[in-house]
């Protein structure tokens, strides 16, 4: 039986995933609707062990030092964990989840370390896991944010500049991002994703406001209680 309602933005790294999900958030938070944010990974946690030690290279360098579906379940755990310790309860209830990023990074991330001739089995295998065997409700709305590499590596490069932070294996490696933004529009097929362009028709980045009332309208398509719940 349905319990919640489960939103979910995904997006390469640099895709300007985590302003739009602020905005969403801000723009529920000012019309009252009551929610729950999560952030995955939760890094604070002791559940994020293992994916800590994989992106600060101490298994390996590069990511592909680490196969596909061992990655998955050091993310998996950290989100079984959150799960049934922080939000499983409220959203069984009924209430409304925002999540940044979910299973959902699986197939982005990981599935780029796989030929295109694998990936659809590894989706299907991902889905299997972490829905049916962990049993993680599978989201009401996902919204991919889909920006060109090259455009994501400058944002990367400009974060890290203003922030004085060091970017982990996966966002120093242009080739992976590259690789991660094919198989995310290969997973926005299979999976039935809601893509948003963060580009307009010549390339250039859309303004912030624009890409969120254009997330606005597509989610009170997929979700029409939205507004009001």
């Amino acid at each position: 039986m349905k319990k919640g309602t489960l939103i979910v933005f995904e997006g390469t790294d640099g895709s300007g995933k985590s302003t739009q999900f602020k905005l969403l958030c801000d723009r529920l938070l000012a019309q009252g609707t009551q929610f729950q944010r999560l952030v995955f990974p939760q890094y604070q946690e002791p559940s994020s062990a293992l994916l800590r030690m994989y992106l600060q290279g101490e298994f390996g360098s590069h990511p592909s030092d680490v196969n596909a579906y061992a990655a998955s379940t050091f993310y998996a755990v950290d989100r079984y964990a959150a799960w049934k310790k922080v939000w499983g309860a409220g959203y069984e209830a009924g209430g409304l989840v925002l999540s940044d990023r979910y299973t959902t990074s699986n197939a982005v991330h990981q599935g780029g370390k796989l030929s295109q001739g694998e990936q659809g089995a590894f989706f299907d295998w991902l889905f299997d896991f972490e829905y049916r065997k962990l049993g993680l409700p599978l989201p009401d709305a996902v919204i991919y944010l889909d920006m060109p590499t090259e455009k994501s590596v400058q944002l990367l490069r400009s974060r890290e500049a203003a922030t004085h932070t060091q970017a982990d294996i996966h966002e120093v490696d242009t080739q992976y991002l590259a690789l991660c933004r094919q198989t995310a529009l290969r997973a926005a097929e299979h999976y039935g994703w809601q893509r948003i362009s963060c580009v307009d028709g010549e390339g250039n980045i859309r303004p912030i406001p624009e890409i969120h009332q254009e997330i606005w309208r597509v989610l009170l398509d997929s979700i029409p209680t939205l507004q009001v719940l």
